[in-house]
């Protein structure tokens, strides 16, 4: 009998693969996923939180200005203490950002607080359920189950199809995504 991966295992086996992608092929799939743009309707004023790339992750920054360019508002997350739901502050292109306290870039801290209607979030593996696995620090899924006590925000995985994975062990704390977005391909949770 053999065990299933763990969540840890599973890390580590889509990052190979996300890393081992070329520069091209990353901007490639990031303008081919901008393109497709998103599966949803954007109502002018709809704010849409997004992310300042690290790593090999996927680049939202195509995808975010096509649907800023369609009315949204743009916004990026800040991190506080572990445990704490992030903040989100609103973000255009042009703005400088900052190194936050994990050393990921973020909004000045002068810039407003928002609260988004839609999340799009970086993560390491998914499967066909909505399951995500990200680094393991759990912000995503505290900050979306704090958020979705008071509405509803859409969640949006974005990824490079070779981070799909079979299944990924998932508890009772893990809040699955509403799609995620791959260069390749649409994939809606929403009547899983």
């Amino acid at each position: 009998m053999h065990a299933s991966p763990s969540k840890a295992e599973l890390r580590a086996l889509a990052l190979a693969k996300r890393d081992a992608l070329s520069d091209e092929q990353r901007a490639t799939a990031a303008e081919a996923l901008a393109k497709r743009g998103a599966p949803f309707e954007i109502a002018p004023g709809m704010i849409v939180s997004g992310y300042a790339p690290i790593r090999s992750e996927l680049d939202p920054a195509p995808l975010m200005k096509k649907l800023a360019d369609r009315g949204a508002r743009l916004a990026l997350p800040c991190i506080n203490a572990r445990g704490q739901s992030l903040t989100f502050r609103s973000w255009s292109p042009q703005d400088r950002l900052m190194l936050g306290p994990l050393g990921i870039p973020e909004p000045s801290p002068a810039a407003a607080e928002v609260h988004p209607d839609v999340m799009l979030v970086p993560l390491a593996a998914f499967d066909k359920l909505g399951h995500r696995i990200g680094y393991g620090a759990g912000y995503y899924d505290y900050t979306f189950a704090h958020l979705r006590k008071a509405k509803h925000v859409i969640g949006v995985g974005l990824a490079f199809a070779a981070q799909e994975t079979k299944a990924i062990p998932a508890l009772s704390h893990d809040v699955p995504l509403d799609f995620v977005l791959t260069e390749r391909k649409t994939f809606d949770f929403r009547s899983s």
